[in-house]
């Protein structure tokens, strides 16, 4: 048997039996032959070079990037009639029951339906049984992470101190879930995403062996999809030759992946540059007409975004991921048109789009509300660019022609011709192009002109807050108070006093108990403010004061005294604004008042 494939394509026709499919036909027989996992080759290689071979393995890394493969190459290695030896034949009859699963002392166990305190407990006895023909009896467990913490616990011993002819090799996809016990005792090797490149040129080997031909760009379209796992790659070609067995258009492979070609992709991005929604909705009712679909074309949207972005920040062409290297020089010229703002929020759009269709029925609807929004964004870049010139205390304004200036709304005409008339007049062409933002602001008269010559609207303000008395103050509290609500009014209404001192400062003062309904009243201050401000018809400044006033025992009154100032307390509390809504609202009358 050929060391580069376990089986030769010539023996595997697809009408053939026994056919096995790509993944499993093509899958690595050497460590020599493991695509994208280098440092992982090199490390079990050097192992088994140098003796230090170590009794449990962990391999952990996503679904399809070589696990398994690397377990079963690495118990060949082992086990091989040559080994150990980091070469193994794949020739004798070891090798061969090792590459298609069947050896007897080459186990491989799965976590999920093997994950019982019971299965370990079988495991740890037959553990103690010599292997029949091999130099070690090796355990493969995948997806160890599917035990039970029972059955970790009963691993424990064995997995420390197996005999001398026993090995582990634990495979998982989620590592955090394996105890930190089980951890310790193993040496760990991250597999990684396989790169898009190395998977392109792995599924052009396996074309040419399968003697059929693809178009330009199929490999790398596969690529991309499989989203760094090589299974999943081999997978889509497997639907792709089955589809079409003799040549594979791009055609062929955007119909089945539900994707779109590039050209559509940038044709809708250009479209969305120049804020052309119409072209933006009949581009994406040809894709629907095309069968694609529209959620895994928001994933394209927002991967080419992602290009965009790192061609805006200028990064290298070799670190693109969704975009063809033939496109780069189209994707830098979008990007410096877009600008790192308008693609930053773009990508946000379209992140926040594709999480909603998880849960909606109508992708298209918001595909198309998305890019509605990402097509308007235009002004993202100009406002960005005239925060950053206020931050740095100037404004660029660029020179406009009669035409465009004739066009302007008259807002904008009169805030030009102010910044003209404020500007300073030492060199007109420069202030012309750049206006400091003071500039823009309304000039404040000096504090010595505005004593000397106050205007008339302060001189007539100061003369009506100068005659408001603070009787005249306590009438308008109480008017405010009756046109508060809630908690706020009853709170304002325990005030002791109120008066008003020059210019403009209106005085609250409440008693020492009364300390939280101040604390209330100011947290509403600025309502209370405004209603005083539109009954005074004057800009006034609210200020609350709380006085200590001493509690005194009062001298013993004589009944009569006493009656009389119940009616009197009677008298005031009638027509207190609070007690005559109540009365209104709910029909009631007055019977008695007690002081709190």
């Amino acid at each position: 048997m050929s060391q580069t494939d376990s089986i030769s394509p010539k023996e595997q026709t697809p009408d053939s039996e026994h056919y096995q499919v790509v993944a499993r036909r093509y899958r690595p027989q050497g460590f020599t032959q493991l695509v994208g996992q280098k440092h992982v080759a090199q490390a079990l290689s050097n192992a088994i070079q140098t003796g230090r071979i170590g009794h449990a393995y962990l391999f952990t890394g996503a679904r399809g990037v070589g696990k398994t493969s690397s377990a079963r190459i690495f118990a060949k290695a082992l086990n091989c009639i040559h080994g150990p030896t980091p070469t193994p034949c794949n020739c004798c009859e070891i090798c061969d029951s090792i590459s298609v699963g069947e050896d007897v002392d080459v186990l491989e166990i799965d976590g999920a339906s093997n994950r019982g305190i019971d299965e370990i407990r079988l495991l740890r006895q037959n553990a103690s049984i010599r292997p029949s023909r091999a130099n070690y009896k090796i355990y493969i467990i995948d997806e160890v992470h599917m035990l039970t913490r029972e059955a970790f616990n009963a691993l424990l011993k064995t997995l420390e101190e197996p005999p001398e002819h026993v090995k582990f090799i634990f495979c998982t996809t989620e590592p955090s879930k394996i105890p930190i016990t089980i951890l310790s005792r193993c040496q760990r090797y991250d597999f990684a995403g396989i790169d898009a490149v190395a998977i392109a040129q792995r599924l052009t080997e396996i074309v040419q062996k399968e003697g059929a031909t693809a178009d330009d760009g199929v490999f790398e379209t596969l690529a991309r999809r499989a989203a760094g796992s090589m299974r999943d790659a081999q997978s889509l070609l497997e639907q792709l030759l089955s589809f079409a067995p003799e040549h594979i258009a791009l055609e062929d492979v955007h119909a089945m992946l539900g994707t779109a070609d590039d050209q559509r992709i940038f044709r809708i991005l250009n479209a969305i540059n120049a804020s052309q929604t119409a072209s933006v909705f009949a581009e994406l009712d040809a894709a629907a007409q095309e069968g694609v679909d529209f959620g895994i074309f928001t994933e394209q949207l927002l991967g080419i975004f992602r290009d965009l972005m790192l061609s805006a920040c200028d990064g290298d062409q070799k670190l693109l991921m969704y975009c063809s290297p033939s496109r780069y020089d189209d994707v830098k010229q979008l990007a410096r048109e877009l600008g790192l703002h308008r693609i930053l929020a773009s990508m946000q759009v379209l992140d926040q789009t594709y999480t909603k269709m998880r849960y909606s029925t109508q992708g298209r609807i918001l595909l198309e509300l998305a890019l509605v929004r990402i097509a308007h964004l235009q002004q993202l870049q100009g406002i960005a660019v005239l925060l950053d010139q206020l931050r740095n205390g100037a404004l660029n304004i660029p020179n406009l022609s009669a035409d465009s200036t004739s066009q302007q709304s008259a807002p904008q005409q009169s805030f030009r011709q102010t910044s003209s008339q404020t500007a300073p007049t030492s060199n007109p062409a420069s202030d012309s192009e750049k206006l400091r933002f003071s500039d823009m602001l309304p000039q404040q008269p000096s504090r010595q002109t505005s004593t000397k010559e106050p205007r008339a609207e302060q001189q007539t303000a100061q003369k009506k807050t100068s005659d408001l008395t603070d009787v005249e103050a306590k009438q308008h509290w109480n008017e405010m108070i009756s046109r508060l609500s809630g908690m706020t009014a009853t709170y304002a209404a325990l005030c002791h006093s109120v008066r008003w001192a020059s210019p403009d400062i209106f005085i609250v003062v409440f008693p020492s108990p009364q300390a939280m309904a101040k604390s209330y009243c100011e947290n509403d201050a600025a309502k209370i403010q405004n209603l005083l401000r539109d009954q005074i018809g004057l800009p006034i400044k609210l200020r609350f004061e709380i006085i200590t006033i001493e509690t005194q025992k009062k001298p013993e009154q004589h009944p009569q005294n006493s009656n009389l100032r119940k009616l009197q307390m009677m008298a005031e509390t009638e027509e207190h604004p609070m007690v005559k809504k109540a009365a209104e609202l709910f029909g009631a009358s007055l019977t008695e008042v007690k002081l709190p």
